[in-house]
């Protein structure tokens, strides 16, 4: 087998065998293919496309070039949740202490944030002494005995896909339908889950900025993990402008658990009960959605959830008294005002601009080696569709610097007051087969 057959193969728009797709990713992942001929074979992929067959075995390739979490000694269906991320995303903070609410086991491995603002194991750092590396037998451990346990990416897990992401990203290959979704649903079946619930953001601060583009995106994967025997359901939700009301670590964390007693942001609220509630079904601990949806809420309204996450913090040496005291969080040194310029309503809230001010006041990471200020941010006081009088807040920044100029610049520039109210839409579309 040569790689310039393959790599021709596919350039005139034939698919390839399971055997060729091995080979590549076998041989890419060893150092026998070089790098000129895989990118040549990414750009073939990116123009030619592929079938469900052949992006179920590139992903089943990838899984298999690396360490599998094998958690099997896990009881019960081990439900997965992937995010394709955003501005002010806390789902993972909310849902897996919900869910586990329900005993259903909550294995979670989160990653660190690169962008606008950390990731889910850089929120929980906000918490003093929260350990997200912990051995993989406690792990194991404390989800069967609590249900929930969330702990940072280890091991060698599919290590073709991080080769094949970085050459993809300096040859002008990410943004291939069959590429994204075999990345990111092979991290999800190397991490060890039976199913796998999918958050496929679309809007200003998506990935994916088209919802034609987002759609295709979640029937893939969705074809992809049911395809592999990983049941699978997708939600298109929207990312144009920034989730919930805070955008920082810590910040988020506090929101997090407004949002688990029942008292969050209404958006963030109804995106974690419709994930949860198909997190819930694919579990097989409720029949329909709205099941599901009935029994999170119960849990939220008679306090299970919260005593959840207070478990759950710890168990991995967090200090749980934060729930009930959330100022033991970190705390910026100044929070300063952003006041409105006029009177209207807000009609745009570009959400990656918005980001990146988060980022530029130390919430976010703008090279990998960047440190994270776990106290900075910003907090919102009005969304898409609110009423606003010039000279009432928009948000507060909070900062450990003095002067935020070109962050006020960068907000005031990224949020739109018009004389029209408009309804902002939160889920487009629910995935199930």
């Amino acid at each position: 087998m040569r790689m310039v057959d393959i790599i021709s193969k596919k350039r005139d728009g034939h698919a390839l065998t399971k055997e060729e797709i091995d080979f590549v990713i076998q041989g890419y992942t060893n150092g026998e293919i070089p790098d000129y001929q895989m990118s040549a074979l990414a750009m073939a992929i990116y123009f030619q496309d592929m079938n469900d067959q052949e992006r179920a075995d590139l992903t089943m390739a990838m899984v298999n070039s690396g360490d599998v979490l094998d958690l099997s000694a896990i009881e019960g269906i081990k439900v997965d949740k992937h995010s394709t991320g955003g501005v002010g995303d806390t789902t993972t903070l909310v849902l897996a202490p919900l869910v586990a609410a329900l005993d259903v086991p909550v294995a979670k491995m989160s990653g660190r944030g690169l962008g606008h603002t950390g990731g889910t194991t850089d929120k929980l750092d906000a918490i003093a002494g929260f350990q997200t590396e912990i051995e993989k037998a406690d792990f194991i451990r404390l989800v069967n005995d609590d249900k929930v346990a969330v702990i940072g990416q280890t091991g060698n897990l599919t290590p073709a896909d991080k080769k094949i992401y970085a050459l993809r990203d300096v040859t002008g290959t990410v943004n291939s339908i069959p590429l994204i979704a075999s990345s990111i649903m092979s991290k999800k079946i190397a991490a060890g889950s039976d199913a796998i619930v999918l958050d496929v953001k679309t809007g200003a601060g998506a990935f994916m900025k088209s919802l034609e583009d987002a759609e295709a995106l979640a029937h893939a994967m969705v074809q992809i993990g049911n395809k592999v025997n990983r049941q699978t359901m997708a939600i298109i939700s929207d990312m144009s402008q920034p989730l919930g009301y805070a955008i920082g670590n810590a910040l988020e964390v506090k929101e997090a658990i407004d949002t688990l007693k029942g008292e969050g942001p209404k958006d963030l609220h109804e995106l974690v009960l419709v994930l949860g509630s198909q997190m819930v079904v694919l579990a097989g601990k409720a029949g329909s959605l709205e099941e599901a949806r009935g029994m999170l809420e119960e849990v939220m309204r008679n306090g299970q959830a919260i005593e959840k996450f207070k478990v759950m913090l710890r168990n991995q040496g967090g200090d749980d008294s934060v729930v009930d005291h959330p100022e033991k969080l970190p705390t910026a040194k100044y929070q300063i005002e952003l006041p409105a310029k006029t009177s209207g309503y807000v009609s745009n809230i570009v959400a990656d601009e918005v980001g990146i001010a988060a980022m530029m006041l130390g919430a976010g990471r703008a090279k990998k080696e960047d440190n994270v200020d776990p106290a900075v941010g910003l907090v919102l006081h009005k969304k898409v569709g609110d009423r606003v009088e010039a000279g009432e807040s928009l948000l507060t920044i909070h900062a450990n610097q003095s002067d935020v100029e070109a962050i006020k610049e960068r907000l005031y520039n990224n949020i739109t007051i018009s004389d029209q109210a408009t309804e902002p839409q939160l889920i487009y579309t629910i995935i199930t087969e």
